[in-house]
């Protein structure tokens, strides 16, 4: 919980924050504080279903695909996440379940898994500036 209350300034100043799954508990807190700029997604861990299984966004000009995870291996393969974003037309899936922060690209589509901000393995966060069309992602580790 110290790690998410230290990036409150940086929630602030964000247009959007999105929560990937598990621990529901964090993404209560951070939306009863934040509100309707946050989007919860439900991961296998979460007690509570606070948010939906998968989420399809666009923010300026690019098409995003939000889900956990764990409905699509991503634990062993990235390649059902990459079709289920493509198959939405969407160049950027974002995901989790795995904890471990990476960054891939297949066919176009860009697959982003921000790790993980308070538990489990080295802890960080992905902060993604989206501008028209284009995007650029910065994976932080804390």
């Amino acid at each position: 919980m110290r790690q998410i209350t230290a990036l409150n300034g940086i929630f602030e100043e964000c247009d959007y924050i999105m929560h990937l799954g598990d621990t529901s508990g964090d993404g209560a807190r951070i939306k009863s504080q934040f509100g309707n700029k946050t989007i919860l997604v439900n991961g296998n861990c979460d007690p509570v279903k606070l948010g939906e299984d998968e989420v399809v966004l666009e923010i300026g000009g690019v098409r995003i695909f939000a889900t956990h995870g764990h409905l699509y291996s991503a634990k062993t393969t990235l390649n059902r996440l990459y079709l289920r974003g493509n198959e939405e037309n969407c160049r950027l899936v974002l995901y989790g379940h795995t904890h471990r922060a990476r960054e891939d690209k297949i066919d176009g589509v860009t697959l982003i898994n921000p790790g993980n901000l308070a538990r489990y393995s080295q802890n960080s966060y992905c902060y993604l500036v989206v501008n028209g069309d284009k995007f650029v992602s910065k994976t932080v580790f804390i």
